[in-house]
């Protein structure tokens, strides 16, 4: 998608869906920290997007949701701006310099890097800022991958099909 315009609106729709989704899944308890509904739309809009707007929706989208909906809680929420920041824009940066040609490996690679090292720099951000000396490896591998399982499956199975079709669409 080259038009800024189109790029923009795509993303704000973007951080609209990532703001609500999750207000579906509140009545499950703890849904959001397995299900992740807030990162599909970020993780989509970098993919479609490229990296600016990916790296804004992944800022706007939960400072916003905490504002409008408590969600997430304000312990959480500087953490997760981070790891989701690094979502959208990796997912921009990592599809423009991944040079595989076929796409749907190509998406599943960007993927799969960026929800690594988004994951990483959650935990990065939690034992050395936000949570400094009460965040331990333990609790990491807990928190981002034994407890989000589901969401990790369900980002693996809808995102890169969701991506293919999106830009088939946008031409």
């Amino acid at each position: 998608m080259k038009s800024p315009i189109k790029q923009m609106v795509f993303a704000a729709m973007c951080i609209a869906i990532g703001v609500v989704l999750p207000q579906f899944l509140h009545f499950i308890p703890n849904a959001g920290q397995v299900v992740l509904p807030m990162h599909i739309p970020v993780l989509v809009s970098g993919f479609i997007c490229g990296p600016f707007y990916g790296l804004l929706t992944g800022i706007l989208t939960p400072i916003l949701s905490h504002f409008i909906f408590g969600m997430p809680p304000a312990m959480m929420l500087p953490a997760m701006v981070f790891e989701l920041a690094v979502y959208g824009l990796l997912t921009g940066l990592l599809y423009d310099y991944v040079g595989i040609k076929n796409e749907m490996v190509k998406n599943y690679v960007v993927l799969i890097l960026a929800m690594l090292i988004g994951r990483v720099v959650y935990g990065l951000a939690n034992a050395f800022i936000f949570k400094a000396g009460a965040y331990s490896v333990s609790v990491w591998v807990a928190a981002v991958f034994v407890t989000a399982l589901p969401g990790i499956i369900i980002q693996l199975i809808i995102i890169p099909a969701l991506v293919m079709a999106l830009k088939k669409l946008l031409r």
